[in-house]
């Protein structure tokens, strides 16, 4: 008996490995938890407990992804032409939890392009293969090379580490 895991089952294994990538894509907890939870609501919605579904992560995943595609445009939109929110310093908390190069890595790549942006978090930070970012973004193979190769040089330029 072939039995498929629920989804608080797939919620309990990997909500917060979503919300780290969700993180990476919207920058800010609160909009990342929003955009997991719509992702897990959307998969209840569409196919129940996922007992028609073959991959839940991958559906999650890809929910994630687009989801914070749309906070993005959304944001975009909302901030017309009012220049973007420059933060303040960090807080004491923050110190502690990034060192200067993390946070300099993290302003680099949100210069980046969305797309480039979205590949290299799901290459780098959650470990998939081409073949799964590329089935994940709806994209192919050779554009998610493409653009993993683009965003680490754009990543090197703007940290000063160009070859």
């Amino acid at each position: 008996m072939d039995e498929r895991p629920t989804v608080a089952t797939v919620f309990a294994a990997h909500r917060l490995a979503l919300v780290r990538l969700a993180i990476l894509l919207v920058d800010d907890l609160p909009t990342a938890e929003d955009v997991v939870q719509d992702a897990f609501a959307g998969l209840v919605r569409s196919h129940g407990d996922g007992a028609d579904i073959n991959d839940q992560l991958a559906y999650l995943r890809r929910a994630v992804v687009n989801n914070a595609g749309s906070v993005l445009r959304r944001r975009r939109t909302a901030r017309g032409y009012v220049p973007p929110h420059e933060p303040g310093p960090a807080g004491p908390e923050s110190e502690a939890l990034l060192a200067d190069e993390h946070r300099e890595v993290l302003t680099a790549l949100r210069r980046l392009g969305q797309r480039q942006r979205e590949v290299l978090v799901l290459r780098y930070w959650s470990d998939l293969s081409e073949a799964e970012i590329a089935a994940t973004l709806d994209i192919s193979k050779g554009a998610v090379k493409s653009l993993a190769s683009r965003g680490v040089a754009a990543l090197r330029e703007h940290l000063g580490l160009a070859e």
